[in-house]
């Protein structure tokens, strides 16, 4: 069996009389960075909170490395740095006041401020908080849920007001974290971000888990397309029509690929009824549609 660090089984909660997580169970493997998506409402947020002990639940039960979370329970949590929605910023500390006084006993000044060069935030750091700007705000949340080196961060919306270097700069930093044994569960909207890092994903929808697997077997069930510019295209989506072919609908002539279709046989038949194949694109279904088709499918799935 694979070496998680984080169970989480049959959990339920309710806000009054609403529903907001129906039996999710899902579990993280150590070093992996594992995806947690979902529309706006799903229960992402109340997962998260969940798992850092910060509310009771009425059924489930919620394991980190072995030992339980729950609101009275919190030894576990020692292990896991955390950004929730918004970072919680006093604004008259500097910023490396706010990692000093963050900080466990074990980190020296020198593990605080690689933290600091790493998030590129040394112009800045000394500054009172109150002067920081939504990006820089951000950064310092994130900074304060590295600076103790737990084995688990938890990151809720990160590249919230990051701009594309700084979202880069993170995208590394969460990259070599990871090689070097650090497991992420991150919750992001911005999914093309989302797509580089993970390895696993969970799907929530409606307080339900719809999805959870690897990657590679969600992309696998995704449409994969063949974009065709021709000398005709109203002619040749007619022709592939009547000849079998999938086509998808849009402007361009596109073609559903699958294993029995095959260029050349596209090319022979446009040929015959004289058009012209002027240019040819693969393409493959990113992340954002592939969890459009989920969610309109609404299937539960498991890989």
């Amino acid at each position: 069996m694979a070496d998680t660090i984080l169970d989480v089984e049959g959990l339920t909660k309710n806000f009054g009389s609403k529903k907001v997580l129906k039996n999710v169970s899902f579990s993280v493997e150590k070093g992996h960075i594992v995806g947690l998506v979902g529309p706006n409402g799903a229960g992402k947020s109340t997962i998260m909170k969940a798992i850092l002990g910060l509310f009771n639940y009425p059924s489930g039960k919620i394991t980190l490395d072995g030992q339980p979370v729950s609101q009275t329970s919190h030894q576990a949590l020692e292990k896991v740095g955390a950004l929730i929605e918004y970072p919680g910023i006093y604004p008259f500390l500097s910023g490396l006041q706010h990692l000093e006084l963050f900080s466990n006993d074990g980190v020296s000044k020198q593990q605080i401020m690689d933290v600091v060069d790493k998030m590129k935030m040394g112009s800045y750091i000394k500054r009172k908080a109150k002067t920081y700007s939504l990006g820089m705000k951000q950064k310092l949340g994130i900074a304060l849920a590295l600076v103790n080196h737990p084995a688990l961060i938890i990151l809720d919306e990160p590249m919230n007001g990051l701009d594309p270097q700084a979202n880069k700069d993170l995208r590394t930093i969460i990259l070599d974290l990871a090689k070097q044994g650090t497991t992420f569960l991150i919750s992001s909207h911005i999914l093309s971000e989302l797509e580089k890092l993970i390895d696993d994903l969970i799907v929530i929808d409606k307080g339900q888990i719809v999805y959870r697997g690897d990657m590679a077997t969600l992309e696998s069930g995704s449409t994969r397309s063949m974009v065709l510019q021709t000398s005709d295209d109203a002619k040749a989506k007619d022709i592939l029509s009547q000849n079998g072919y999938k086509l998808i609908d849009s402007d361009h002539v596109s073609v559903v690929e699958d294993e029995t279709t095959k260029m050349a046989d596209i090319i022979k038949l446009l040929s015959t009824n004289n058009i012209e194949i002027e240019d040819v694109k693969h393409v493959h279904s990113d992340l954002e549609t592939s969890l459009l088709d989920l969610l309109k499918n609404d299937k539960v799935k498991e890989g």
